[in-house]
């Protein structure tokens, strides 16, 4: 046997032999005059099965109506091959994707003696192609929407992916930017320091970024630099590296928080005004009720002089009491210039039934020209109280001046002061009249600034009765007294839980 007769021997035997490629040959008609073991194994069917019949059927029905096998050969002819990926089908009727190419086998003079196919079964390869295709159609579709600007780069640092919003943030295409390093978008001197950040992080595993995240500056196409928040994650494939940094734009978050900082400067400046206002208007409201004791004092001794003979006594108790007026002015001012630089009041523990008694001789100076009949109901469960003598006096003062002048035009003038113990440590003190009691539309704003009823009032008193009350940690409030008239009542903490 020659040489040559050998290796066709040979190569006959390997074609025959193949199992993972279907290798077969045609006659010049088309059909098919050899089969393979591979062929064998793709296709379904035996040697026997298959020799003489039409290299039609081994195409779906729908390919051999189109006319597709007969084309294929015809470009094979044409061309002397003819290459496509596309659908077969098997002896049990099952298709399946394959890669196949149809060479024309023809002699020296062009005439042509039948065809050689190559047929490789690619469904697997196909399906992960499809799978592959999707993960990343995916994928673009996750960059194309959302909201925050992603960057995807390699351990070089060159662009791989670059989302929607990361395009509109920067004002690149990704066309542009893909492959480039993603200094890029980067203002000095990170711009020429970033190489140097990803070598240092590589090399030492330290995170500076990676992970952590941090506010940093970013430069768009048109050169204008802006603030950002860049979180960094890293993934490994393949032994290689891969950061996704996702980008949010902190320019709008900026322009905020100046325009909350301006807010906060012109509401500082309001309400220093404001303050100063409230701060006279209370002192105008808080100093009237001394200093018009004082003038009825000193208008009664003027009074006694002019009448001649006058009474020493009653001239001296005049002036005791003027003096007295004054010193508790003087009070009035001093705590709340304390209260307004401290935002503190000096509290101890107070004798109640001497507050009231005090607070009472004041207010109720000229109630009983007024026909008004007053009572106190003192209970012994709560001799004291906890807080500033000079404060819980003003709101006492407050409360009874309020209860006489609801009592004008009323048939019955009584006011009763109460006291008992209330819960949580707390004592309760009340202070009821008999008049008209509280218009129900004016109810909700009682106890708010410049709110009266009183035509010359200033609307400030129940205010700063609730401001004094609230700032010992009690609380006030009004409700209809049985049998007609109000109830202002407020809380304070015990005296016995300070001793």
């Amino acid at each position: 046997m020659t040489q040559a007769s050998l290796e066709q021997q040979l190569l006959s035997r390997f074609v025959a032999e193949e199992i993972d490629c279907a290798m077969f040959l045609l006659d010049p008609d088309g059909n098919i005059s050899s089969w393979n073991a591979g062929a064998e194994r793709i296709f379904g069917y035996s040697e026997a099965d298959i020799l003489g019949s039409s290299f039609a059927a081994l195409y779906p029905p729908g390919e051999q109506e189109a006319k597709r096998p007969t084309a294929d050969l015809a470009l094979a002819r044409g061309s002397g091959r003819a290459h496509d990926e596309g659908w077969r089908v098997r002896k049990d009727g099952s298709e399946f994707f394959t890669d196949t190419t149809v060479q024309a086998l023809c002699d020296d003079d062009g005439t042509l003696h039948g065809y050689g196919v190559l047929s490789f079964d690619i469904t697997g390869r196909r399906a992960s192609e499809e799978a592959l295709l999707q993960r990343e159609q995916h994928l673009r579709s996750i960059l194309a929407t959302i909201p925050d600007a992603m960057i995807v780069i390699d351990e070089r640092g060159n662009i791989i992916l670059f989302s929607t919003a990361a395009q509109k943030l920067f004002g690149y295409t990704e066309d542009e930017v893909a492959g480039r390093n993603v200094a890029m978008l980067m203002p000095s001197p990170d711009h020429e320091r970033h190489d140097e950040y990803i070598r240092h992080y590589c090399e030492t595993g330290e995170r500076r970024i990676i992970g952590i995240g941090r506010v940093v500056t970013g430069r768009r196409k048109d050169g204008s630099n802006f603030p950002l928040e860049l979180s960094v994650g890293e993934t490994r494939t393949d032994g290689h590296r891969i950061f996704t940094g996702f980008i949010r734009d902190l320019t709008e978050h900026r322009q905020h928080e100046l325009r909350v900082k301006e807010l906060q400067a012109e509401l500082v400046h309001v309400s220093r005004v404001s303050a100063m206002g409230t701060m006279a208007s209370t002192l105008a409201h808080e100093l009237n009720q001394p200093l018009a004791a004082i003038a009825n004092y000193m208008e009664a001794a003027r009074d006694l002089i002019d009448a001649g003979d006058p009474d020493p006594e009653l001239i001296r108790e005049a002036t005791a009491e003027s003096a007295s007026e004054a010193l508790r002015a003087g009070k009035i001012v001093r705590r709340l210039r304390e209260f307004v630089s401290r935002g503190e009041i000096d509290k101890h523990v107070e004798d109640l039934t001497h507050l009231i008694d005090e607070a009472s001789r004041l207010a109720l100076t000229g109630a009983t020209e007024r026909s008004i009949r007053t009572f106190f109901r003192l209970s012994p469960d709560a001799p004291q109280v906890f807080g500033s003598r000079i404060q819980i006096q003003q709101v006492l003062v407050n409360l009874i001046r309020n209860a006489i002048d609801a009592l004008s035009d009323a048939p019955v003038r009584e006011i009763t002061v109460t006291t008992e113990a209330a819960d949580d440590d707390m004592v309760k003190i009340s202070v009821a009249d008999t008049g008209a009691g509280i218009d129900p539309e004016f109810a909700p704003r009682l106890f708010e600034a410049f709110a009266s009823t009183k035509q010359s009032g200033m609307g400030l008193g129940l205010s700063i009765c609730r401001t004094i009350v609230e700032a010992h940690g009690g609380r006030i409030w009004a409700g209809p007294r049985p049998g007609g008239g109000t109830v202002m009542s407020f809380t304070l903490f015990s005296g016995e839980t300070h001793e």
